[in-house]
């Protein structure tokens, strides 16, 4: 996974900052991210001269690019008005530069956004940037709330310099309020806040500028991105001729007590559709059918003979699995088992309430995946559901750390996290997913991808970029985020995962005479 792109947290980027200011001849970087930011106003944007643009400069060093984007844009021939409330004796150094170079071209400014019907073609963010994470995340208040307030409502595209204010750089939690801009001009690195929590509502399209900074010893990343590039590379092998469904694994799946057969079946056929060779269903009801005749293909076995079966290559428990007393000794028996174990659903709240069970869990040998919504992880840790949203980066690297499992906390922006600490953050998905199921589906596709020969890293990555991707398929087929199943999603991640496997055509297969 050498292709993936990585993400830094704001302690990060102010280590390269400062190691870039220490060198022999260190960069102007306010003033290549305000010119490189003001290129894509331009080139992306406003393409072309005569436009009135607002800007907004804050008091810290997120102004001073601000001042800097102003400045090119007045030169190439726009009309910009600058709001500033701060005080220019008191912004840091290279901000009173930034402003003063503003100043000798002519430059005025505002101390607040100017009434009346004007029209801006653009506005561009400048108040807080990612310094909002050194102030101990006030929530933003007094004018610059009214400021934003009143931006947020103006029907003009609204550029975010670097991140959106009030979204916080490293959590994606929005302080008090945030700028719900258009497009992103990030620098230096992309920030988790960007892709996780509020960002992906907040930040529009993103574009980075690196500003070219080269370090002898730059930071090592901790955090990547899971994108397009990063799932083309975890792909399974296209299929050999001489193969038969035992090459292509074998999937268990323990859940469905009465009343919620369907989560099982919907993980079942989940992991059908996505390729695996053979599915096994252990379902708890007492009046559990003998066959699921929309997918008779489906194995539906007692419980007990799932452990009986081998070679078994995963191991999913949880889905319509329950909270009763009958499902512990099942539960218990599956965290014994020696083969990849995806944990889901309820099988996760019962682990949060019973310490034994969680302890079987930190000591397995074999490898396990553990799918907690916000809720879900707060059980596991003991804390609540804001607490988790507030730090979502923490809250999946704690549940991998002290359970030694791979973790996707699902959500916008899911965080897959690995046993060593490495994460990825997801950037497929809509929210036309925020319906029953789709948690089961994503089960499903993860064993189904194990059966197949990934390896748990690679199959938790792929299954999670691909379910996204599958929503925003049917999205865009559909004009809207309203009425996707869950079943449906398993369509379109199928024909997906065909496309990009087989996207040099089928080999091995003859057209019909």
């Amino acid at each position: 996974m050498d292709t993936a792109d990585p993400v830094f947290s704001t302690a990060e980027i102010r280590d390269i900052e400062q190691q870039a200011a220490r060198l022999p001849k260190p960069p102007r970087l306010m003033e290549k991210a305000g010119l490189a930011a003001a290129q894509v106003i331009r080139d992306q944007l406003l393409k072309g001269p005569g436009h009135q643009i607002l800007v907004l400069a804050g008091p810290g060093n997120n102004g001073g690019d601000a001042f800097v984007v102003a400045r090119y844009l007045q030169e190439w021939g726009n009309t910009v008005t600058v709001v500033f409330g701060g005080d220019g004796n008191r912004v840091p150094p290279d901000a009173k530069q930034a402003l003063q170079a503003w100043f000798n071209i002519g430059g005025d400014i505002c101390a607040e956004i100017p009434d009346g019907d004007r029209s801006w073609d653009a506005v561009i963010d400048g108040l807080f940037g990612i310094g909002l994470d050194q102030s101990q995340h006030r929530p933003i208040e007094g004018k610059y709330r009214e400021w934003i307030e009143a931006v947020n409502q103006m029907a003009t595209p609204i550029v975010a310099l670097d991140i959106p204010s009030g979204l916080g750089s490293d959590d994606g939690c929005i302080y008090g309020i945030a700028i719900h801009a258009t497009l992103t001009i990030t620098f230096i690195g992309l920030k988790p806040g960007l892709f996780t929590h509020s960002g992906p509502e907040c930040c529009g399209t993103i574009v980075l500028r690196d500003l070219d900074i080269q370090l002898p010893a730059p930071p090592e990343p901790h955090t990547w991105l899971l994108n397009h590039k990063l799932a083309q590379s975890i792909l399974p092998p296209v299929r050999r001729a001489n193969s038969h469904k035992g090459t292509f694994g074998n999937v268990a799946i323990l859940g469905g007590s009465t009343g919620m057969t369907g989560a099982a079946l919907l993980a079942g056929r989940a992991a059908l559709h996505l390729g695996a060779g053979r599915v096994y269903l252990g379902l708890l009801a007492d009046n559990a059918p003998p066959v699921d005749f929309s997918q008779p293909e489906l194995m539906l076995r007692p419980p007990s003979e799932l452990f009986t079966l081998a070679p078994l290559n995963c191991l999913i428990v949880g889905p319509g699995l329950g909270q009763s007393a009958e499902a512990l000794p099942w539960l218990e028996k599956a965290l014994t088992s020696d083969c990849t174990l995806i944990v889901d659903a309820d099988a996760l709240n019962l682990i949060a309430q019973h310490s034994p069970l969680a302890k079987k869990l930190s000591q397995r040998n074999a490898s396990t995946i553990l799918t907690p919504h916000p809720a879900e992880a707060a059980r596991l840790l003991n804390t609540g559901t804001a607490a988790v949203q507030q730090n979502r980066m923490n809250a999946a690297l704690q549940i991998a750390q002290q359970f030694n499992c791979y973790v996707v906390l699902k959500g916008a922006g899911s965080i897959c996290c690995l046993p060593g600490g490495k994460r990825y953050l997801n950037t497929s998905g809509n929210p036309a997913l925020s319906t029953a199921g789709t948690g089961d589906v994503l089960a499903g596709m993860m064993g189904a991808l194990i059966a197949q020969g990934l390896k748990p890293d690679q199959a938790l990555l792929l299954a999670v970029y691909l379910h996204g991707a599958a929503a925003n398929r049917w999205v865009q087929q559909h004009h809207g985020m309203v009425g996707m199943v869950a079943s449906e999603v398993i369509a379109e991640a199928r024909l997906l995962l065909n496309e990009w496997v087989y996207r040099n055509g089928i080999n091995g297969v003859k057209p019909l005479l």
